[in-house]
């Protein structure tokens, strides 16, 4: 019979535990016991909560305190000399320096970069590497949750990370560049040493996840799969290769010939490719198909699931396994939870547990043959019914919303002049210094905002008094960048939850929840909007709150607004219609706010796409047409825009070496990206392209609670101008405030202005921007 099992479960907890458990350790008001007794709680329940479901086999491992990449960095002792470490086990403030630069005790320290996960709004910490490295067994953290779970009669599936993908996201930090792939047989070992241990432990099967199967891999890499897998399988438990986010194409042979038990692809992104491995693989290897997708949260639809897989059934019977496509890391934990949400929305939606239980469904009948129980019958009976009533809902489709994006042309899709035309225009109007100083437009959401919105949503305040208490908050925030000298301010987004849901709650086709809370990294989560039908823009977002700042101040104020590419890789999208056709929806929603702002009078207008990179494919053949609709989404909010108007736009955390043609292509008159975590590293892409707008490298990691010298500031920005026309550069932390707190905030961005002034004093210093120079 067919056989279920998982690839990994939320774990941050129904109710954000881990959250708070980490948030109060770091504060000092928990010891780090206190936090391990968190964690060890989550972990049961998440086990004992699919075991009753009834998975056949369930991930340990899949559990982190903070993530799985650093997670095993720890394992194989593989720590930056910056941390002072000399051997021994990786400790939790160890763990915790290297994730976020400080722990509760410990000397501050620059904290590992950070990046995205493969495709996905997931963060991982980059491992850091350099030639002659040495590695060890320095975390034995997985044999621990191990024996909890066997201590709990948990079936339990180790879950690693595959030497080779920790490898590839590996990067050489110091020193000259090598080929990282000489440092796989010193990796080896150590991996060899903890599949033995499971081993001796009882453990029948170990899932080691290769994702990188799915990119562009160069040939020494595919080369390198079967050797490597030949050394560690010798030793290990029966090992279940797992990939996901894609197909494999070229690489799904090479998969298929190695030493391993069984292999996972993901059937959702990776099509039918399971039909493939299905004659590839021999006989007596599992193959596991992830046919329930793990990165979305619509109902599956189990007939077409069913007859897809039952062709395999008696090809393979228990060698046939169900899983979702990947981990459920990237999906809410449960719907239960949300009481709120119209019954018919709900139905529509599944969450970790709701897809824990179609992954069982599904392998209880594969598993019974064509005569179905009447239970599974009526499972299969509700599932259609839920599926139709989607289909035809009127609250999915809007006749006037998708006629205005079929008019869409391209000259919707233009500036009036271009930049170099633009920017003499709005030099003129804004006379900034060289070097303009600002931020990217959150400042700290104090526990009083917070708790100033919690008691508007439920009921305790009225609007006059919730508007006023915000009001208070922009006054505040609008005083302290003048003092501090900044040159061009925002408002500090006081009135909102986050980035994404905040518009999504005033557009038509979102759909909100009150808990589907899903880990962005470490302890922040977010809470994706759901966009269930066609966009659309009611009423102004954000004119009154700009309107109000911008009348305390002769200074410019930034207009803060979410793009539309940002707002469709947030949030979690409609599977009905192709992503590029969601996405020109919202850009018309986001490119009306636009014109009322200007209206408004708002001179600089910021439109952020944090997430542009975020969705670029996986493979490059796929790149060009995902590009040519992200870039025009964000143009055609910023066409029917005056000269005068300058347009920003933000970008954290990924690499754009690779798509830096497709980011100027947005012509947005001033890009502010991440630069510090990266050493400035990420800046290389300007050495062979001439990028032709302003340019503001994030001068300052705000993830981190240490505050930048002014040294640390100059020389940054002295490694940008080297790169980049100095008459282009503006100074700015590397991403949004609202994390920190006021006492980190304000002698940080104090030190950034001095290090502008001190640029500006400098005897090369350049005058006001001029086009052409």
């Amino acid at each position: 019979m067919a056989l279920a099992h998982n690839l990994g479960f939320p774990r941050i907890g129904a109710n954000r535990e881990l959250k708070y458990a980490l948030e109060a350790y770091w504060r000092g008001e928990q010891d780090a016991e206190d936090l391990l007794t968190v964690g060890r709680e989550l972990r049961v329940r998440n086990w004992q909560q699919q075991k009753d479901q009834g998975m056949h086999w369930i991930p340990a491992g899949d559990f982190s305190y903070y993530d799985q990449v650093l997670d095993t960095t720890a394992m194989l002792g593989a720590i930056p000399q910056r941390f002072g470490w000399s051997g021994g086990r990786v400790d939790i403030d160890l763990y915790f320096r290297m994730a976020r630069g400080r722990a509760p005790g410990s000397e501050p320290a620059e904290a590992c970069e950070m990046t995205k996960w493969f495709d996905t709004n997931y963060h991982y910490l980059v491992p850091e590497i350099s030639a002659g490295q040495s590695f060890s067994l320095a975390s034995t953290r997985l044999l621990e949750e191990v024996d909890e779970a066997i201590a709990c009669s948990i079936p339990v599936k180790p879950v690693l990370l595959g030497p080779l993908t920790w490898l590839w996201l590996a990067k050489v930090r110091g020193g000259k560049p090598f080929d990282k792939l000489a440092l796989l047989d010193r990796i080896l070992p150590v991996y060899r040493e903890m599949l033995s241990a499971l081993k001796a432990r009882g453990i029948e099967w170990v899932q080691i996840d290769e994702p990188i199967l799915v990119l562009d891999l160069p040939s020494t890499w595919q080369l390198a799969f079967a050797p490597t897998y030949t050394q560690l399988t010798d030793i290990a438990p029966k090992v279940l290769l797992a990939t996901y986010f894609g197909s494999l194409l070229e690489n799904l042979p090479l998969a298929c010939k190695l030493p391993v038990a069984g292999l996972h692809l993901d059937a959702v992104r990776g099509g039918d490719e399971f039909l493939q491995a299905a004659d590839l693989l021999t006989s007596d290897q599992v193959l596991s198909v992830g046919i329930i997708d793990g990165r979305n949260i619509w109902r599956s639809d189990l007939d077409k699931a069913v007859n897809s897989l039952r062709p395999l059934v008696a090809k393979r019977g228990d060698r046939l396994w169900i899983a979702p496509s990947c981990s459920l890391l990237h999906v809410p934990v449960d719907i239960g939870q949300e009481d709120k949400l119209d019954a018919e929305l709900t139905s529509w939606l599944a969450f970790a547990r709701q897809k824990v239980a179609e992954v069982v469904t599904l392998a209880e009948i594969l598993s019974v043959g064509d005569t179905l129980p009447a239970r599974l019958q009526q499972q299969l009976s509700e599932n259609h019914q839920v599926l139709h009533s989607r289909r035809n809902s009127s609250l999915v489709h809007c006749a006037d919303i998708t006629d205005r994006a079929a008019g869409v042309d391209d000259k919707l899709a233009q500036r009036q002049s271009p930049y170099r035309e633009r920017i003499e225009y709005q030099q003129a109007q804004l006379r900034l210094p060289p070097y303009p100083t600002t931020t990217i437009g959150s400042f700290p959401q104090t526990p009083q905002i917070r708790r100033l919105r919690q008691r508007f949503k439920q009921g305790e305040l009225d609007n006059e008094n919730y508007v006023a208490g915000i009001k208070t908050e922009i006054a505040h925030a609008i005083k302290q960048q003048e003092a501090l000298g900044l040159d061009v301010l925002v408002h500090g987004e006081a009135e909102r939850n986050d980035m994404v849901e905040y518009f999504g709650e005033q557009l038509d086709g979102f759909i909100f929840t009150r808990k589907a809370w899903v880990q962005s990294y470490g302890s922040r989560c977010v809470k994706p909007p759901i966009i269930v039908g066609d966009v659309a823009r009611p009423q102004a977002m954000t004119v009154d709150w700009i309107r109000y700042a911008q009348s305390l101040t002769d200074k410019p104020v930034k207009g803060m607004l979410t793009g539309p590419v940002t707002i469709l890789n947030w949030s979690f999208v409609r599977d009905d219609q192709p992503r590029s056709e969601t996405c020109l929806q919202i850009a018309l929603a986001i490119r009306d706010e636009v014109q009322d702002l200007e209206a408004a009078g708002t001179r600089i207008i910021q439109i952020d796409e944090a997430a542009l990179r975020e969705g670029l494919p996986l493979r490059q053949r796929d790149w060009q047409s995902y590009l040519g609709w992200a870039v025009r989404a964000f143009r055609t909010t910023t066409s029917g825009l005056a000269d005068t108007t300058q347009i920003h736009t933000h970008m954290c955390y990924s690499s754009f070496n690779d798509i830096i043609a497709a980011v100027a292509a947005m012509d947005a008159d001033v890009i502010t990206i991440e630069s510090s975590r990266s050493d400035m590293a990420l800046l290389d892409a300007f050495k062979d392209f001439a990028y032709p707008n302003d340019i503001g490298p994030g001068v300052y990691d705000i993830h981190s609670p240490n505050v930048p010298t002014v040294e640390t500031i100059v020389a940054r920005m002295q490694q940008a101008a080297a790169r980049i026309k100095p008459q282009q550069l503006w100074v700015n932390p590397d991403c949004g405030l609202k994390t920190r707190t006021w006492d980190e905030v304000k002698p940080a961005l104090a030190n950034m202005v001095a290090a502008a002034i001190e640029l500006r004093d400098a005897p090369k210093a350049s005058s006001p921007t001029t086009i052409g120079q």
